[in-house]
Order: structure tokens, then sequence, then C-alpha cells
């Protein structure tokens, strides 16, 4: 199943007739078994974007296992997200104490008490786009990771580890597990 293949889906929720709790019991989605935090952001908030389908829609959506991960704050720093977005994470990351001020006053409160986000952003593992690559990718969560990446750079309290919801392949082709070892 690919992204393009939710059409109909995400046409019912744009004409309002589709809350998030009748687009998660969609028979469709709840075949995949996606945790609600990924469902949500993933799919029902960005699902028909453009640009995410641009960047997303080679991926059989079938074929991702997600965990939540925890994740060292230096490893988000390079992290990349979609070629539709190249630049975006930077630009978030130069003004991060404004990106946190536009939002509720609690996620505030949460970069200052804990240095991190209260609700983890989506990675995914690079194979899910090519098989030869590695490493992970900004699905959603760019101005998250932007805020991140710019607190750590003016010195702000940042925590040492951030948890992430992180998709890999369900399977990995015998290829490649020869190839790691």
């Amino acid at each position: 199943m690919k992204l393009s293949d939710l059409s109909p889906l995400m046409a019912r929720r744009d004409d309002g007739g589709l809350s998030y709790d009748s687009f998660r019991v969609d028979p469709v989605l709840a075949s995949l078994q996606w945790p609600d935090d990924v469902l949500k952001q993933f799919l029902f908030d960005h699902g028909d974007n453009a640009a995410f389908v641009y960047d997303y829609d080679g991926i059989d959506l079938s074929e991702i296992t997600w965990r939540l991960e925890t994740i060292p704050a230096p490893d988000f720093k390079g992290m990349p997200t979609g070629a539709s977005d190249v630049g975006c994470i930077e630009s978030f990351a130069e003004n991060p104490v404004y990106w946190v001020k536009v939002r509720s006053a609690e996620v505030g409160r949460h970069w200052e008490e804990h240095g991190t986000w209260m609700l983890p952003p989506i990675l995914i593992d690079r194979r899910l786009l090519d098989l030869s690559d590695s490493g992970l990718q900004v699905v959603e969560g760019r101005t998250r990771v932007g805020v991140l990446r710019g607190r750590i750079r003016e010195g702000l309290h940042v925590a040492s580890h951030h948890q992430a919801w992180v998709g890999h392949p369900t399977t990995v082709p015998t290829v490649l597990l020869s190839a790691a070892k």
C-alpha cells in the first residue's frame, strides 16, 4: 500500500466527514497496525500533502515496522528530511526560541524543563527509500528537530537523548543482512 492509494480516504477526511477516530479504524489503516502517534502525524495529518506524497510514495506502508527509540542528541545534527523540504530543518534551527514561542506555553515549559519535545517525531530508516542507503531521515517533526539543533547551537538546555518513532523495513533482503556481518 502506497500513500497515493489512500487518496479516497484522504478526500473523505478533507471533506470533514472523517474524524481521526474514524480514520484510524478504517480497515485499510487498521491492517497496518501502526502506533497512533505515527498514524496521526504521518498519515492523518500529512498523508495527502503533495510534498509528502512526492517524497514517500515509493514506500510500501505495509512493510514498515515502527519502534519508539531513544536517540542521542548528536545523531539529529545532520539527519536529513525529504527532498521536497531540503533546508527546512536548518531554517527552523536558525531561530529555535521563536519556533517554541509560537507553540503553546506547555511546549515551551517542556523544552525548558526536559530539554526535548513533547511528542516524538517520525523518522524512517533510509533503507525504506533506497536499499543501499543507511541512517535515519526525518519524516514529520522537522520543526522539532530544527528547534533541537538550534538549541544545541545556542547552548540552551537540551537533553542528551530524545525519543522518536522510527520506521524500519519489516523485512531486510538477505543480501543486506549478509553484507552487514
